[in-house]
């Protein structure tokens, strides 16, 4: 980052990542442990999941604006999505992972390191709105149509959910699954939302305020987030077989 390390951001960081290894434990115990966890499948765990993601989602948005290393940062992040494509595939074909979120935030960060020169030209107030407005209307686009919640605004071609590149994009064709999908659209809508809020809370002298304290622990996840995405899941895999063997 440029001159300083905003510490709140590494802190949120650093929660969500504890939240995100808590949520895949207990989807461990539900899916590969067979431990009934009714409440998970409800409108509890959806909530839980989607708290984490878009909270990653925006503060890398966020963090791309006052990054210096977006392209380098894009590919890494972008290679360890491969090696985790590559690994549940093998390992883990019922639950495997294909675009899933360390794909898209590393297809997002390299999509917008040519177009920061546009974006930076945008106020960052309309900028924001216009993205979050475009989030909601394409929410449900993974699904055949556009509109968010029980707003439906209109279907969409049928010949745009066709193969493996319009699933990426957003349009997924009818036989693709994975375990965790986070596709271009509606997705990189929500990250260019964060490049916004940072414009925004740059104009508003806001940011001095990010690094009012101090949390060393969550600050040390927070820097090393995606080493800790890498492994969590083989070491609470590792963890819980112990335990139920």
């Amino acid at each position: 980052m440029k001159n300083t390390r905003y510490t709140l951001l590494d802190i949120l960081r650093g929660m969500t990542l504890i939240s995100m290894i808590f949520y895949h434990g207990t989807w461990d115990l539900v899916y590969l442990f067979q431990v009934d966890l009714s409440w998970y499948d409800g409108p509890v765990g959806l909530l839980w999941q989607q708290s984490i993601y878009w909270t990653f989602i925006l503060l890398s948005g966020f963090c791309f604006a006052i990054s210096k290393k977006s392209f380098r940062r894009g590919l890494e992040v972008l290679c360890a999505s491969i090696i985790i494509t590559v690994g549940t595939l093998i390992f883990m074909p019922d639950a495997r992972i294909i675009f899933g979120v360390l794909s898209a935030l590393g297809t997002f960060m390299l999509i917008s390191v040519p177009m920061d020169k546009i974006l930076k030209k945008i106020n960052p107030y309309i900028g924001f709105i216009l993205m979050f407005s475009l989030l909601l209307i394409t929410l449900k686009i993974n699904e055949g149509f556009l509109g968010f919640a029980k707003l439906y605004i209109c279907p969409l071609p049928k010949a745009w959910y066709a193969n493996l590149f319009t699933t990426f994009l957003g349009f997924p064709h009818e036989n693709f699954f994975s375990a965790d999908y986070f596709p271009v659209f509606p997705w990189i809508f929500l990250f260019w939302s964060g490049y916004f809020l940072q414009g925004i809370c740059a104009r508003l002298g806001f940011m001095k305020y990010l690094s009012p304290f101090h949390i060393k622990p969550l600050e040390w996840l927070g820097r090393h987030s995606l080493v800790i995405y890498m492994l969590h899941q083989p070491v609470i895999y590792g963890v819980l077989f112990l335990i139920f063997l």
